[in-house]
């Protein structure tokens, strides 16, 4: 049955698209790889493989050591013979759709371990005002696994001390309720008490975090203090704010946390997309395994 539909998919390419005998090669070589991955997993319908699927083929090809040039081929090819299943109506949606293309191909999540975490939280100088601030944005950031763009658009009405949790507010203005944590609780209480009111003087602002001056905390001025930090530290990885919510979302699932309560988290509107960092954790159980059993 699959092997019958690319056979068309390639009739279709070949005679009404007219693309050149190379082209056909190339999309007939990565959709006969494809059709090697659904059989393996026992997929007979093409219905079946949905954007799950192709997100651990993509994930495979990566561990299989293809470059990512030739992975955002791979799934420009596919782009492709999904297009042409919608158009002959086996299927409603193309599952490609919604996973991005990057220039360099698909990108697995930067991970930073749990001790270079803590290394980089406990970095900022809290004995002063700027120290207390930043120490517990990094901290609400790697506890929430809130976006840039949500932390510094937090409202002080959002973050609800008693309950110990923040209303978070996403893409297309869509609201989640996350919990913070013990630790992010702790520093945001002090920063509110200690540093919040010299930060602000005289000044008034309904956002949880300010800057010197007592305006409302920037992206760029976040991606500025981070970099800083992470240069202190050491850690050769690239930090960024993503680099703490991948950590969130992998951390997480390395502890046995449901892939959907992840999902509510992180914000997601598909499954699919947080499906991508079951690769890290399974990476760490492969790694578990080798070092503590006997046949490791």
């Amino acid at each position: 049955m699959l092997d019958n539909l690319v056979d068309q998919y390639i009739n279709y390419l070949l005679v009404e698209k007219g693309l050149s005998n190379n082209t056909i090669e190339s999309y007939s070589s990565d959709l006969a790889v494809y059709l090697d991955f659904l059989k393996k997993k026992r997929i007979k319908k093409i219905a079946a493989a949905d954007t799950t699927i192709i997100l651990k083929h993509l994930t495979a090809l990566k561990d299989a050591g293809l470059r990512a040039k030739s992975r955002a081929r791979h799934l420009i090819a596919l782009r492709g013979f999904y297009k042409f299943i919608v158009q002959e109506k086996m299927m409603e949606h193309n599952p490609t759709k919604i996973i991005d293309l990057p220039k360099e191909g698909l990108k697995l999540p930067d991970v930073l371990s749990v001790e270079d975490v803590k290394l980089l939280l406990n970095t900022p100088n809290t004995k002063k005002p700027i120290g207390i601030r930043d120490a517990a944005m990094l901290e609400l950031l790697y506890g929430t696994g809130t976006r840039v763009s949500e932390l510094v658009n937090l409202k002080l009405q959002n973050v609800n001390m008693e309950a110990c949790f923040v209303r978070i507010f996403g893409k297309g203005s869509k609201e989640r309720v996350v919990p913070m944590g013990l630790y992010a609780k702790e520093k945001i209480d002090r920063y509110i008490k200690e540093s919040r009111p010299l930060l602000l003087k005289k000044n008034v602002s309904q956002h949880l975090f300010v800057s010197r001056l007592g305006k409302a905390m920037t992206r760029q001025s976040f991606w500025k203090l981070l970099k800083q930090y992470g240069q202190q530290t050491g850690i050769k990885k690239k930090i960024t704010p993503h680099s703490l919510r991948h950590s969130f979302a992998s951390h997480l699932l390395e502890g046995g946390a449901d892939l959907r309560a992840v999902q509510v988290m992180l914000g997601h509107v598909d499954i699919s997309t947080t499906q991508i960092y079951t690769h890290v954790a399974r990476k760490h159980l492969v790694n578990m395994h080798k070092k503590y059993h006997p046949r490791g």
